[in-house]
């Protein structure tokens, strides 16, 4: 779709559109099958300056905003990469952001220029165990030791912590407060190993993004640099919800592109196998489900530019980031549904991709905040209607 797009937007399209065309079905499936991470794919992802794309020019990046830093994240997804090939990518558009907004200029210095080449692979530690969605009650705690915090804790879904160089760590340095929940918690921005002392690593087995590990990580006495936190003390969860809206949008723009991949997936097939003597997408029943969502994602694709445009021009874009955060993710995951259903038995098959699609799509409905939590935010700050929670 070309409409509201500049010039200079449709060439970042079609420039991802050919970096992605080496790295079709055949590769993403093998990764997936295999549990291997695609680092060919993201250093050719480098190599042609992506992942700087929201990184200022400054500091070595494009100095876009979301709404160039979607269209990227859409078209990878669309390839066939799904949210492997994004989830690999995604800290161009999203971890990396606090550093950039909050932190000074020497600990930016230090590390967006390696982030912008693509020397250095970023996770994101903030989910735990016994916090998940009320991410006011994290654990893991950061004590102050004159120069350094010393980190004691668990992080969960903790995605490529096995490749990463540095990590975005959310811990507690001050007691919770039940009238200021926000308070307490700081955001660091730091070096990284699985092979630190008192860092344990171990990979969750899960449903889908089989090229992108997630894992459990576990802390015990490690050090951190004051320097290395973000902003002042007590203030990280803060700054953290400041960027919730633009990881709202990157989740419906990968959503969109892999409902899209699903239904021309589904299209391709209707039009090739005959039953009874006709295409199956002769027969209605094929065909209807298809164009709905089609013209589901279509919509879906205007609502990402129109939240991305509102976040990139500083305006409120909550209410239209939610939105369509859930209306992207439940429209993908019933379009890969139908592209199973368009295939029959073969959708259940690996070889034609739809199922690993179905898998692929299905995070989006529950992360980063499921979607419950998502209706929960528009009843109260769209509709004004009591908080249920």
């Amino acid at each position: 779709m070309d409409f509201q797009l500049s010039e200079e937007q449709r060439l970042i399209r079609d420039q991802i559109r050919k970096l992605c065309a080496d790295f079709g079905d055949d590769y993403w499936r093998r990764k997936d099958r295999d549990h291997e991470f695609a680092w060919d794919f993201f250093e050719a992802f480098a190599d042609d300056g992506w992942c700087g794309v929201t990184v200022p020019r400054e500091y070595g990046g494009e100095g876009y905003g979301v709404q160039e830093a979607s269209l990227v994240q859409q078209e990878i997804a669309r390839s066939g990469a799904g949210m492997a090939g994004t989830s690999i990518t995604s800290h161009h558009v999203f971890s990396a952001a606090p550093l950039v907004e909050y932190g000074d200029d020497d600990h930016r210095e230090r590390y967006l220029p390696d982030i912008a080449s693509g020397d250095v692979m970023v996770c994101t530690g903030v989910t735990e165990p016994n916090a998940g969605t009320d991410t006011s009650r994290v654990e893991t705690t950061a004590t102050r030791e004159g120069d350094e915090y010393v980190v004691d804790g668990q992080k969960i879904w903790t995605s490529k912590a096995q490749e990463a160089d540095v990590i975005m760590l959310l811990a507690r340095t001050g007691e919770r407060d039940p009238d200021d929940r926000f308070a307490g918690l700081s955001l660091f921005f730091t070096e990284f190993s699985p092979d630190m002392d008192g860092v344990d690593v171990s990979e969750i087995p899960k449903a889908g993004r089989g090229a992108a590990d997630s894992n459990e990580v576990w802390f015990d006495g490690v050090r951190v640099p004051a320097e290395d936190r973000i902003g002042e003390e007590g203030e990280g969860f803060r700054y953290l919800l400041s960027f919730a809206n633009s990881e709202r949008i990157s989740i419906a723009a990968n959503a969109v592109g892999v409902g899209q991949a699903a239904v021309e997936k589904g299209a391709d097939y209707a039009r090739e196998r005959e039953v009874f003597d006709a295409p199956i997408g002769s027969y209605q029943a094929v065909q209807h489900p298809l164009a709905e969502s089609w013209s589901k994602l279509e919509q879906d694709e205007l609502m990402v530019r129109k939240a991305a445009w509102l976040y990139d021009t500083d305006r409120d874009a909550g209410a239209a980031a939610n939105a369509v955060k859930l209306r992207a993710s439940e429209d993908s995951l019933e379009a890969c549904e139908r592209a199973m259903r368009v295939h029959g038995g073969m959708g259940y098959a690996a070889e034609y991709d739809v199922e690993r699609y179905w898998r692929e799509t299905m995070i989006n409905v529950i992360a980063p905040v499921s979607n419950e939590m998502v209706k929960n935010y528009i009843a109260r700050h769209v509709l004004d209607l009591p908080r249920s929670y």
